[in-house]
């Protein structure tokens, strides 16, 4: 039961968001305020321009209390965390791209996304889990949220993350 209540809530969430005009209204429609984008935790950038390309680099999610959430996905993780860890992953994109681009309304398309995954040689559903991703940008950009995607499981990530995400934009002239 809670299964259906949960597709029946996240359809309303759908329906809602895209019936918002602009990223920013349907961001708002789904409960989303961006924050801030988190500090690169090595030698790199957030984003990087070229021509009317923004390159993303992958963001590891931080929980409500600041710090990188942790686990194996398959062990210390249910793939339905997971899933959610990867749409984390998608909002804190989606603030190092506003950061950087200064409006979400100036996304031509989401061109590319690749989702790594922190699992147990076993795990499998790989794309089901970058899948809270994917989603997300579909809610909020529509047609033009739809990508390319790579989605790989891989024995570890930065900060024993479970999800890391990366994307590139198509930015509007």
């Amino acid at each position: 039961m809670k299964t259906y209540f949960s597709l029946f809530a996240a359809a309303l969430a759908l329906s809602a968001s895209l019936q918002a005009e602009t990223p920013a209204e349907r961001l708002a429609a789904l409960g989303i305020t961006l924050q801030a984008p988190p500090a690169a935790i090595a030698n790199y950038v957030p984003a990087v321009r070229a021509g009317n390309l923004v390159f993303l680099a992958g963001q590891i999610a931080k929980g409500a209390d600041g710090k990188f959430i942790v686990g194996k996905v398959g062990d210390t993780m249910t793939e339905a965390e997971a899933i959610g860890v990867a749409r984390q992953c998608g909002i804190q994109l989606l603030s190092a791209l506003q950061a950087e681009i200064g409006d979400l309304a100036k996304v031509k398309r989401v061109v590319r996304v690749a989702g790594y995954v922190n699992a147990t040689a076993d795990f499998t559903r790989q794309s089901i889990v970058i899948n809270g991703c994917s989603d997300l940008l579909v809610e909020v950009f529509g047609e033009a949220g739809r990508h390319a995607r790579a989605a790989v499981g891989v024995a570890s990530l930065p900060a024993g993350a479970p999800v890391e995400v990366e994307m590139i934009i198509e930015i509007a002239d």
